[in-house]
């Protein structure tokens, strides 16, 4: 099982309460790629906005993604996950493939419809119909990056043969987070890999969910094995678990056995949300890999 991490992007990353500058983003990245895991993801969100809370700020994803790409030359590179209603389809797609091509190959897309209305209205973006919505950006997507040329007469976009030119190197993976029933018949239908967050142990949700994608992937006519599998994982540090039902405690063990028993479910990748943004976090996460890895 393959093991990466998100960055510090956020406000809610920093024990200062500041917005990470890219030097810290930076760092956290190089010392997870030293540390052996294998990807590296960074939230799409533009302002965090809840009542009778501050504004949390953050820094814009794809930007970010961009300037790591030659200064950390070999874990994956994805996103967790772009949001499709902030950018053009057809732009994302050319902007996937140059960023897979500058990062060598390294991009994992990530997609998802949004869900943070608050956000939406700040920026202007509109906030009905997402899943439809999503699911025209998301046909646009996969197409293009697929060498085909797009004409679409779409409900909420226009598209008259576009192309990618010059065409990628390859075909970046796309990932969509998804859960329900019509979002995962579009995992179904167009993705290379799925998502589902968030979780700290094995348990009827997860399993219900993983069932759900081979239910979706059965009424689309395709092999559920050839959907790769990952799942969020919010990870605390050791002792701080609290009352966090969703969450899990960061010992070496404890997340070795977890590592084990989602790979025994299917998944190829745990994505971890590590609420402890330290070298020691890194190493204990390290360690837990490199037992996984040793008994698998």
């Amino acid at each position: 099982m393959r093991i990466g991490i998100t960055l510090p992007l956020a406000t809610g990353d920093a024990a200062d309460g500041v917005v990470p500058s890219f030097e810290v983003t930076r760092d956290f990245a190089l010392r997870a790629e030293a540390a052996g895991l294998d990807s590296v993801w960074v939230f799409d969100h533009l302002i965090f906005r809840f009542p009778g809370e501050p504004d949390e700020g953050l820094h814009e994803a794809w930007t970010t993604l961009a300037a790591l790409a030659p200064i950390v030359p070999r874990v994956e590179l994805g996103a967790l996950v772009m949001c499709s209603s902030f950018r053009n389809a057809a732009l994302m797609a050319k902007m996937a493939g140059t960023l897979d091509d500058l990062s060598g190959g390294r991009l994992i897309l990530g997609l998802g419809s949004g869900w943070h209305e608050a956000e939406y209205r700040a920026f202007g973006f509109p906030f009905d119909h997402r899943v439809s919505r999503f699911a025209e950006d998301l046909e646009v997507i996969a197409r293009l990056l697929r060498g085909e040329t797009v004409s679409l007469e779409g409900e909420y976009r226009h598209y008259e043969a576009a192309e990618l030119i010059p065409r990628p190197h390859r075909q970046a993976p796309i990932l969509v987070a998804a859960k329900g029933p019509r979002m995962l018949e579009l995992t179904a239908r167009w993705a290379d890999a799925w998502n589902t967050a968030w979780f700290g142990r094995v348990d009827d949700l997860l399993r219900r969910r993983n069932a759900e994608l081979d239910e979706a992937c059965d009424r689309v006519g395709r092999d559920p094995r050839s959907i790769r599998r990952t799942v969020g994982l919010r990870v605390h540090e050791p002792g701080r678990l609290g009352d966090d039902a969703r969450g899990t405690d960061a010992s070496e063990d404890g997340l070795a056995d977890l590592f084990d028993e989602l790979a025994a479910e299917g998944f190829a990748d745990g994505l971890i949300w590590s609420l402890e943004k330290s070298p020691a976090a890194l190493e204990r996460i390290s360690r837990a890999r490199e037992l996984h890895l040793a008994r698998s």
